[in-house]
């Protein structure tokens, strides 16, 4: 499928490459769908995607942002069984639709008319419902929500991948502040060295017993006694390795 400005494949990719999480990142992908299937006054986008506890919405608007959060709690919500049975759920006038009691009102108050939904499988425990919404009813023939269908089946690596990279980075992140943590507590243990004359194993008990007396973790008593000697925070240092920024 071609989109604006080259594939689909190869705008998603980018989208994911200029994005800092996947927050940003569905954010961005809803508005490109949206672009691709029509102008803002016509259509709007919106997705959310599950993956283990966590659920993640966006939208191309606020309306679809909106819409994406509330039906969350909808005991009606057709989405939420789409994606369970994994089959395309269309709207062709939210405000007739007698499926809808609860959707249609919040459709109605945010100027959509009809909707289609198509859901997507993201690896093994993960899922994704992604809508398309119109402003005016009928708008979606078997040709459109054909083209939206091959749509999603294509972005599905694109949210997988999405997905794991944010992974990465929040294992990285971790592993940062672990490190972090204990460049704090070896700083501490070579104070209390200096401090008291004695081996680096005595250090480490004084600092766990005094960390057990004062009720506060090893690493927090840690980062007080080193900021008593030291005014800026001390981080850990990293070499980069060859090709990857120092930043």
């Amino acid at each position: 499928m071609e989109g604006r400005g080259g594939s689909v494949a190869v705008q998603l990719q980018q989208l994911i490459l200029r994005s800092e999480s996947v927050e940003s990142f569905l954010e961005a992908f809803a508005f490109y769908t949206s672009r691709l299937f029509g102008s803002e006054d016509e259509y709007s986008c919106g997705i959310t995607l599950t993956r283990g506890d966590l659920t993640v919405t966006a939208g191309s608007s606020t309306e679809a942002a909106e819409i994406e959060e509330l039906r969350q709690g909808f005991s009606d919500d057709p989405w939420r069984n789409s994606s369970q049975i994994h089959q395309t759920f269309v709207v062709d006038e939210a405000r007739t639709d007698e499926r809808l009691p609860g959707y249609r009102e919040v459709l109605r108050d945010r100027g959509f008319h009809a909707v289609v939904g198509v859901p997507a499988v993201i690896g093994s425990e993960g899922g994704a419902v992604i809508s398309l919404y119109a402003r005016r009813p009928t708008v979606f023939t078997p040709d459109v929500i054909e083209r939206f269908e091959e749509y999603v089946t294509g972005a599905t690596t694109s949210l997988e991948l999405a997905l794991k990279l944010a992974s990465y980075r929040d294992a990285a992140a971790d592993l940062l502040a672990a490190m972090e943590s204990r460049t704090n507590i070896d700083i501490a243990v070579g104070i209390i060295i200096a401090q008291n004359h004695c081996t680096q194993a005595e250090a480490v008990q004084l600092l766990r017993r005094a960390a057990r007396h004062q009720q506060i973790k090893l690493r927090a008593l840690a980062e007080r006694i080193v900021q008593t000697l030291n005014a800026a925070p001390v981080a850990a240092h990293f070499v980069p390795a060859p090709g990857q920024s120092s930043a």
